[in-house]
């Protein structure tokens, strides 16, 4: 079928294709720097000018192929029914991809963020097409495929986050110099935030004690280590002030001979 074909049309389509992969080219760039001077993540500027460069691509490729003497309607009619067949084998692959295109757009967390996602919590560390990466406290890295994210609860913790810490007194303690011990600490420590204001407050009576409940607000990265500073600058005030802490004390009688 080729060699027939006259010479003319032979360097039309070398030229379509040259100037296509030219093309491609400048339009990314184009793209690219149109989309950096909006608001959209950075992932998905570079999914979209990839985009972008396929279909000139494509377009450049069926040109190319007219110029050759090749009906297109047949290929694409082809790649159609292949196209069926092979979404049907891949139905996961397709929904994992759907599910990042999703994320992408709705834009629910970003790179960065402190995320809970069903029973994994951890900081985002890339969205892919197919999954989503993250670390995990423990440093350890896991991969959530994004069709498991799509229609899941999210717990966003990015901005700010509420630290519950409970703390025992003594029965025989001065109850408000307690509290308002707790409530000096809370206000010296720099991750604690002023507002929303922290609160301080007793929510039981258990064995030989108090329980108090303190639930101040700090930024996320900082939620492990206000939880360390508070309980120690607790510990160190109640010994200074002479503040009792509740231990556990069983009292056992023997019976005696004859009794």
């Amino acid at each position: 079928m080729f060699r027939n074909l006259p010479v003319f049309h032979v360097l039309a389509a070398l030229a379509i294709l040259a100037a296509g992969f030219l093309c491609a080219r400048v339009v990314g760039r184009f793209a690219e720097r149109s989309l950096q001077k909006t608001a959209l993540e950075k992932h998905l500027q570079h999914l979209l000018v990839r985009a972008v460069r396929i279909l000139v691509l494509l377009f450049t490729v069926i040109l190319a192929l007219d110029k050759f003497g090749v009906q297109v309607t047949a290929p694409v009619a082809g790649i159609s029914v292949a196209g069926l067949a092979g979404g049907l084998a891949l139905q996961g692959v397709l929904a994992n991809i759907a599910g990042g295109v999703s994320i992408m757009f709705s834009r629910v967390f970003r790179i960065g963020d402190s995320i809970e996602i069903g029973t994994v919590r951890g900081q985002v560390q890339a969205i892919n097409l197919t999954t989503t990466l993250l670390r995990t406290p423990e440093d350890a890295r896991v991969i959530v495929p994004n069709r498991q994210i799509v229609g899941e609860v999210i717990s966003n913790y990015t901005e700010k986050r509420r630290v519950p810490l409970t703390v025992d007194v003594g029965c025989e303690a001065d109850l408000e110099k307690a509290l308002q011990t707790m409530r000096e600490d809370l206000a010296q420590n720099g991750r604690i935030l002023k507002a929303p204001e922290p609160e301080v407050g007793i929510v039981n009576l258990v064995d030989s004690g108090v329980r108090i409940n303190l639930r101040p607000w700090c930024k996320a990265e900082g939620y492990c280590q206000v939880q360390y500073d508070v309980y120690r600058a607790i510990l160190e005030r109640f010994q200074e002030r002479k503040i009792t802490i509740p231990y556990p004390v069983r009292e056992i009688r023997m019976p005696t001979a004859g009794a």
